[in-house]
C-alpha cells in the first residue's frame, strides 16, 4: 500500500507538472512568469511528498507564505524570529555598490575616498546577509513611493551625517537630478527633497542631542535641556537619532568643560551617569511630542571606531575572526537599551554596531581631505597617525545601515514591491 501511494503521488506530480508547462506555453505572450510556475510546482510537490527538494539555486521557505504574512523579508527558518542585524559579510553580492560616487556630486570630501586617491575598490563590494532571513536589496524608487508626502529627519553627530549623505545619494541616484532640491550649505542643517514625491530628508547636526553651549569661554553641556533644533523635529514622519561618539572623547578632544545638572554647574559627574540623564531628557521629549499614529522613531546604535595600535590605515579586508573584534562603548549601549525599554513611544533600535565592527576596511583612513588638501600627500607625518578611522567611505558601509532602515520599514508595511524579486532570484 505504501509503495502504491508513492506511485500515485508521483503520477499526480508529473500530471500537474505537465499541466503547468502547457499553461506556460499557452500564455507565454501574456507574461506568465516562469518563477511563479516554479513556486506553484514547489508548493504542490511539498504537499505530495515531504522528501521532495527543489533543484538549482532557488531558495524558498517552507511552509509557503500566506497572503497575510507576505512581506519583503523572507524567513529562512519559521521557528526563529528574524534578526536582520545578526549575520555575516559576503563579498561580491549582486547589486553592490548601489551607486557610483560621481552620481552624487554633493558628497563631502570627508567620505569621497576614491576622489581622494584611494586605489582599491573591494570595500564597496561587501554585502550583509542575515542568518535567519533574506533581506531585500535597497530600492530607491520603491522607498520614495513609500515615503511619498513624508518628511524624514536624521539627527546626531557626523556619523549620522555620514548616514544622511548615504541615504540622500541612494535616493538621488535613482531619479533625474532636475526633480530634486539640495541645500548643503550649512554644517548644522542639510536637506534633500524629491519634488515629484514631495519627500524631504533632513539632517540636524547635534552630537549630544541635549543642548551644548560652546559660544562662551566655558563649554557647557546642559543634560536636562534638549537642543533648540528640537523645535524643528516636530511633525516628522520618520526620525532617526544617534549619539555616542562625542561622549567618549577624552583629553584635547573632550568637548565640554562642565555639565549643567539640577540647576548647577558640575564637573564631577560620572560619564555614564551624565549620558543616562541626557538620554532620559531625549526620551521624555519623544514620549511627550511624538504622534504614535503618524511618526516612526529609530535610534541608531553607536558607530564603532578602529583607532589604536594598528588602526585602519592600509586595511583592505573586513575582520573575519570574531575574536579580533573589539566591542565599542558597551556601557553606553546598555544605557541606550535601558532607556528605550522604558519609553511610552516604541523606538526601533537600528543596531549596526556589531556588524560595523568587522569593517575596519571601510573607513576613509588617509584618503580624506583637510582644507582642500589630500591627506595622503602630506609627508610630514606617517599616514597612520592622521588616518580617519571613525567615518566611512561612500559608497560603503552606511549604505548597509540604510538598507537595514529600509528593511525595517518593510517589516511594518508589507506591500507588493519590486524588491521582492531580489529575494528569490
Amino acid at each position: 500500500m505504501e509503495t502504491s501511494s508513492k506511485v500515485v503521488k508521483k503520477w499526480m506530480l508529473c500530471t500537474f507538472g505537465s499541466f503547468i508547462f502547457l499553461l506556460y506555453l499557452k500564455h507565454n505572450n501574456e507574461a506568465v512568469h516562469f518563477r511563479a510556475l516554479q513556486h506553484a510546482m514547489f508548493n504542490v510537490a511539498l504537499s505530495l511528498d515531504d522528501s521532495f527538494s527543489p533543484t538549482g539555486n532557488l531558495e524558498i521557505s517552507k511552509p509557503a507564505r500566506s497572503r497575510e504574512d507576505e512581506g519583503d523579508i523572507i524567513q529562512k527558518n519559521s521557528k526563529k524570529k528574524c534578526n536582520i542585524f545578526e549575520g555575516r559579510w559576503v563579498y561580491g553580492s549582486k547589486g553592490s555598490p548601489y551607486y557610483k560616487a560621481p552620481q552624487c556630486p554633493f558628497l563631502s570630501e570627508q567620505v569621497s575616498c576614491q576622489k581622494n586617491g584611494r586605489p582599491d575598490f573591494d570595500y564597496e563590494n561587501w554585502s550583509w546577509e542575515a542568518h535567519d532571513c533574506l533581506i531585500p536589496s535597497f530600492n530607491g524608487r520603491d522607498m520614495l513611493k513609500r515615503l511619498r508626502g513624508k518628511r524624514v529627519i536624521i539627527v546626531g553627530d557626523s556619523l549620522n551625517r555620514n548616514q544622511w549623505e548615504s541615504l540622500t545619494c541612494l535616493l538621488y541616484s535613482t531619479i533625474p537630478p532636475s526633480t530634486t532640491h539640495l541645500d548643503i550649505s550649512s554644517g548644522y542643517y542639510k536637506v534633500f527633497k524629491a519634488k515629484d514625491y514631495n519627500v524631504s530628508v533632513e539632517f540636524y547636526w547635534n552630537p549630544f542631542l541635549v543642548q551644548f553651549n560652546s559660544k562662551n569661554s566655558l563649554k557647557i553641556l546642559r543634560l536636562e535641556t534638549l537642543d533648540l533644533s528640537s523645535l524643528d523635529w516636530q511633525g516628522a514622519d520618520i526620525m532617526v537619532f544617534n549619539t555616542g561618539h562625542w561622549w567618549v572623547q577624552r583629553g584635547k578632544f573632550k568637548a565640554w568643560d562642565l555639565f549643567e545638572y539640577k540647576g548647577r554647574l558640575v564637573d564631577e559627574l560620572k560619564l555614564e551617569s551624565a549620558f543616562e540623564v541626557a538620554m532620559r531628557t531625549w526620551a521624555n521629549w519623544i514620549d511627550e511630542n511624538v504622534n504614535l499614529t503618524k511618526t516612526t522613531v529609530f535610534f541608531r546604535s553607536i558607530s564603532p571606531e578602529h583607532k589604536g595600535q594598528n588602526g585602519c590605515y592600509n586595511k583592505t579586508q573586513p575582520i573575519t575572526d570574531a575574536s579580533h573584534v573589539k566591542h565599542f562603548s558597551g556601557s553606553l549601549m546598555e544605557i541606550v537599551g535601558r532607556t528605550l525599554s522604558k519609553m511610552r513611544v516604541p523606538v526601533r533600535y537600528l543596531n549596526i554596531t556589531k556588524l560595523s565592527e568587522h569593517r575596519l576596511d571601510a573607513h576613509p583612513s588617509a584618503y580624506a581631505k583637510k582644507k582642500g588638501e589630500e591627506l595622503i600627500k602630506r609627508k610630514l607625518k606617517p599616514p597612520e597617525s592622521f588616518a580617519d578611522c571613525s567615518h566611512w567611505c561612500l559608497p560603503g558601509l552606511p549604505d548597509t545601515w540604510n538598507r537595514l532602515l529600509y528593511a525595517s520599514l518593510l517589516l511594518d508595511h508589507p506591500i507588493d514591491s519590486p524588491s521582492l524579486s531580489h529575494l528569490v532570484s
